[in-house]
């Protein structure tokens, strides 16, 4: 399928019997976002997600939140990520790769992407703390590795240091928004070509 440069949107709506998720995207947005899952840090990151990508989203969640978190914040990165792949449709003249350091106070993080197809997480990040407030700290990767999979990315994010886990996870958060950000946008160089020389980047 190939997808316009003009027309990059995608909407995924994904019901089980512990989540209702759904989701809507455009890529070539300017970072808007309206954002409930019933969880506030979580939303907070997104926020963040999407307004450094630029890319417009519009996330609404309801889950199973009186048993945890941990249903909410994976079927959410599903949903993203197979929103994503849709909007990109054939990724055709995509910069497709970016990598960036980026730095949030006394933190850290460096995050590397290739808009492949082939999904695949890398992550190298530790917490000091199970919490950020009522948040356990395990599900930024469990969502990370739910978009990289449904996205059909390779993800790599490493935290270099840092001290507040707050921080911590947000570097995560806007330093992979800005390499999605870098690697989605079109080249003009290539606008009319999928950057692989196999031709297929699906």
């Amino acid at each position: 399928m190939s997808t316009a440069a003009s027309d990059r949107t995608g909407a995924v709506s994904r019901e089980t019997n512990e989540t209702s998720v759904a989701v809507s995207v455009n890529i070539d947005g300017n970072g808007q976002s309206r954002i409930s899952t019933g969880v506030g840090f979580f939303d907070h990151m997104l926020d963040q997600l999407s307004r450094h990508s630029l890319i417009d989203m519009d996330i609404e969640v309801k889950g199973d939140l009186h048993i945890d978190d941990h249903h909410t914040v994976e079927d959410t990165g599903i949903a993203l990520g197979q929103a994503i792949s849709k909007a990109l449709g054939d990724r055709r003249g995509i910069s497709r790769y970016a990598s960036i350091d980026l730095a949030m106070d006394e933190s850290m993080t460096k995050a590397a992407i290739d808009v492949s197809g082939r999904p695949f997480l890398v992550w190298n990040v530790s917490f000091s703390a199970p919490k950020i407030g009522t948040f356990d700290t395990e599900l930024v990767r469990e969502f990370f590795q739910a978009l990289a999979q449904n996205a059909g990315i390779t993800l790599h994010v490493m935290n270099h240091y840092g001290a507040n886990n707050h921080h911590i996870a947000e570097t995560c958060f806007k330093a992979v928004a800005r390499v999605l950000r870098s690697a989605t946008e079109i080249d003009p160089r290539q606008a009319s070509r999928v950057p692989s020389t196999k031709g297929s980047l699906i």
